[in-house]
């Protein structure tokens, strides 16, 4: 549990200066923007492999702290989808669904968790895919906060892209990904 929650704490760390420092940041891309991307990418890459690492270690023994219903399968594999659409639409030209949901990524983030916590009661996917429902929750609020303006629809052709790619990434990490990275298939 240790490595999976020193992975968070580095991942949603890193991910939350933004959030909790947006001076320090700001200054830290203006002094150097190619170090601040390198040691953002570096701490996320290394977050990343210990989440990865902590939850296939502690999963088969961490205890079961509710059971999901029975329908929360079926809607995590619905919720995900939408999640790998809102993702592949986040990056790229600016179609209907980057304008009308502005942060794609938080919201499939939003989805992709609470999917997961509707299909998995044991403790670590509750903190696992918990941590990161909170901090895209607080990501998002932050976000909208700023009061940027919405993005202008550039080329509608990206929503087609989005969904897709979404669609064709989903699919293969379905079938094959999920069970070569997490060792559980989604499948059953």
């Amino acid at each position: 549990m240790t490595i999976l929650i020193l992975g968070l704490a580095l991942f949603l760390g890193v991910h939350s200066v933004r959030i909790l420092a947006a001076p320090f940041r700001n200054a830290q891309v203006a002094a150097n923007p190619g170090r601040w991307k390198g040691l953002y990418s570096v701490i996320s890459a290394v977050g990343l492999g210990l989440i990865i690492w902590g939850w296939i270690q502690f999963r088969p023994m961490a205890p079961q702290l509710y059971d999901p219903p029975p329908w929360g399968r079926h809607a995590a594999m619905g919720l995900v989808w939408i999640a790998f659409v809102l993702l592949a639409g986040s990056n790229g030209p600016v179609g209907r669904i980057k304008a009308t949901v502005r942060h794609p990524m938080l919201l499939g983030t939003i989805l992709w968790s609470a999917g997961h916590l509707l299909a998995n009661g044991d403790q670590a996917s509750a903190l696992l895919f918990g941590a990161f429902l909170v901090w895209a929750i607080v990501d998002l609020i932050s976000a909208l906060g700023r009061g940027e303006p919405a993005p202008v629809v550039t080329k509608p052709i990206a929503d087609v892209i989005a969904v897709v790619a979404g669609t064709a990434l989903y699919a293969v990490f379905v079938v094959f990904l999920h069970r070569l990275l997490f060792g559980v298939s989604p499948l059953g």
